[in-house]
């Protein structure tokens, strides 16, 4: 029923097009942002076509034996157009699971896009992970996200916080100056994670070139013009997501985070459906980061899962 075409770069113009009118697609799956860093993957992304239509499309890449939906992806699963139809969909993975076999591909991880980032309803996968391939959930990770529309009230200790901001001298605005936050963003992942951003200054400046209004930058600053925090903000047309918070220990002191998040959430995106303050979760996400989500939760914001599939396929010819 469908042709399924393994992805090259001749593909890229009519991928990007698919992406940006799909029911469920967000700029994270436009070849532009997937391939500033393909170097590091196989890609194996897929093309489904029905009756010479193009239907869905899957971000993928594959290593050692495995079908990953996209590793190099928050979440990767599979792109639709508003006609596919549930049993579409459900034939779509019986004949992909053939395909895969045919590859010599037999183990699939797959990462589901969030509800929230969805246009119109678009779980159809999910049902066919269910139906179809008896998929079971490895890896469940909790975000915290804000719909808009129906906000709940700020913590007390939040307010609290962006009033001292305010009389600390903080202010804030949006700006170009990714060099002048990537500082305070490593220093503060390694003095608190010992971990470093997953993307370098070089790649954010070009992702931002790319994606000029869907990736922005905020900045706290001191009186003198000092910036002591900051925030990247991922735009999407059903999100709005917070790629990356940090502040300096001097930012954390003069309460600079309340001071972004109050101008961020109550004035220039308050009318936007949600905002996605992104995981609090570690390793295979059984760890919660407590401190983490009860920041978050004090903006307002409650959870959502971000859920991996796995299963195996043996399709004899």
């Amino acid at each position: 029923m469908f042709d399924i075409v393994r992805y090259d770069a001749t593909h890229a113009d009519e991928w990007n097009e698919f992406v940006s009118t799909s029911k469920n697609g967000t700029f994270l799956l436009d070849r532009r942002y997937m391939d500033y860093h393909s170097d590091c993957f196989a890609d194996h992304s897929l093309l489904f076509y029905l009756d010479g239509r193009l239907a869905a499309l899957l971000p993928a890449n594959e290593r050692e034996g495995t079908l990953y939906s996209h590793q190099g992806l928050t979440y990767g699963g599979l792109v639709m157009d508003e006609k596919i139809t549930t049993r579409q969909v459900m034939t779509l993975f019986e004949e992909m699971n053939a395909y895969l076999s045919s590859q010599g591909i037999h183990h699939i991880i797959y990462k589901a896009i969030p509800h929230i980032y969805h246009r119109v309803p678009s779980e159809e996968d999910l049902y066919a992970l269910h139906a179809v391939c008896q998929a079971r959930i490895i890896q469940r990770d909790i975000s915290s996200a804000i719909r808009q529309e129906a906000p709940l009230r700020w913590r007390h200790d939040r307010h609290y916080g962006a009033n001292k901001a305010h009389t600390n001298g903080i202010s804030v605005e949006q700006s170009d100056d990714f060099a002048a936050f990537w500082p305070i963003l490593e220093d503060n992942l390694q003095r608190t994670y010992g971990a470093r951003p997953v993307h370098t200054l070089a790649e954010m400046e070009l992702l931002h070139s790319r994606f000029p209004k869907e990736i922005v930058l905020y900045l706290a600053r001191k009186a003198d013009g000092t910036p002591v925090a900051g925030t990247v903000l991922y735009v999407t047309p059903q999100v709005v997501h917070a790629q990356y918070i940090s502040a300096s220990p001097e930012g954390k002191r003069l309460h600079a985070v309340d001071a972004l998040y109050r101008r961020i959430l109550l004035e220039d995106y308050g009318d936007h459906h949600f905002f996605d303050f992104g995981k609090s979760t570690e390793g295979d996400g059984t760890v919660l980061n407590e401190s983490l989500i009860y920041q978050k939760e004090g903006f307002g914001a409650r959870g959502v899962c971000y859920d991996w599939y796995e299963w195996k396929v043996n399709v004899e010819f």
